[in-house]
């Protein structure tokens, strides 16, 4: 995968989820909630946010659960169109960003604030909260 999350600030909340032993996922990578029960998987799209992945899951080791941050602060791209300071923010695709609008608080997809301005495809501070 790439454009992966860099920690900023060390998080201090963590949740566990289940994920399929057949795919990797890289150290970094933003989660979505994808099944029932807890199970998340790498984000492809706007998505309802799980965590970031804090840890590196190799494909077919055997392993079924992964974790991830939920708070902190992290260096996260911005998708195809710019992301505002202060504002709450939303998955637009594969690890990246953009600005919320109000359907997404009834989908539970708001997932932090933006701590800088970014064009598009800049990589910004966020600070991941709302979860």
């Amino acid at each position: 995968m790439a454009d992966e999350a860099v920690c900023i600030e060390t998080p201090t909340k963590f949740a566990r989820y289940v994920v399929a032993d057949g795919t990797g996922i890289a150290k970094g990578t933003i989660l979505k909630i994808s099944a029932d029960p807890n199970t998340a998987a790498a984000s492809a799209g706007a998505d309802i946010f799980a965590g970031i992945a804090t840890e590196e899951k190799v494909a077919s080791d055997g392993k079924t659960q992964i974790g991830t941050a939920i708070d902190g602060v992290w260096d996260i791209k911005c998708a195809g169109s710019a992301v505002t300071l202060g504002h709450l923010i939303a998955l637009s695709g594969a690890n990246l960003i953009r600005d919320s609008v109000e359907a997404d608080f009834p989908l539970g997809a708001v997932f932090g604030k933006a701590l800088e301005t970014g064009s598009a495809s800049e990589v910004i501070r966020v600070r991941l909260g709302l979860n």
